[in-house]
């Protein structure tokens, strides 16, 4: 607790300058509470967060990002059981991987590096295949001669 304490003994300041005491006990309570508050955080388990989910760090936006763009190759049927393929956006989500992959060269692990030049490599592959049948399918129709409807 702070004391605010004339020369003269009263309570009311004068033309002597006042001089402040301040009771050291607070500091050791605020050092005893911060020590306490210390040893909790590291006692305590790291909690990841709502439902569960995975820790945001540079291996979860390779995955959001991959997972992006195989949706967009097909990889995942929509609820009728069909396969959507937009490569527009299945090259977006491979692009910005290769930009993730240029910006952050030299600043990556070993594991992290090969990780990600894997899944760049699977996803061209994927999106070169996934392009040429649909290519196919498109000429087939092409060639194909409309039968009349009634």
């Amino acid at each position: 607790m702070a004391e605010l304490i004339t020369p003269g003994g009263s309570d009311t300041p004068d033309k002597a300058e006042p001089r402040l005491i301040v009771d050291s006990d607070w500091k050791a309570e605020a050092q005893a509470e911060k020590e306490k508050l210390a040893q909790q955080e590291a006692t305590s388990k790291p909690r990841k967060g709502h439902d569960d989910l995975p820790e945001p760090d540079f291996r979860t936006v390779v995955s959001m990002l991959a997972t992006q763009a195989l949706m967009y190759l097909g990889a995942f049927p929509d609820e009728q059981g069909r396969a959507v393929v937009v490569p527009e956006y299945a090259k977006m989500h491979i692009d910005l991987l290769a930009v993730l992959k240029d910006k952050t060269r030299g600043n990556l692990t070993a594991e992290e590096d090969e990780e990600l030049d894997q899944i760049l490599i699977e996803l061209r592959q994927r999106f070169v295949q996934i392009l040429g049948v649909a290519q196919a399918q498109q000429a087939q129709q092409a060639q194909q001669p409309a039968t009349p409807q009634d």
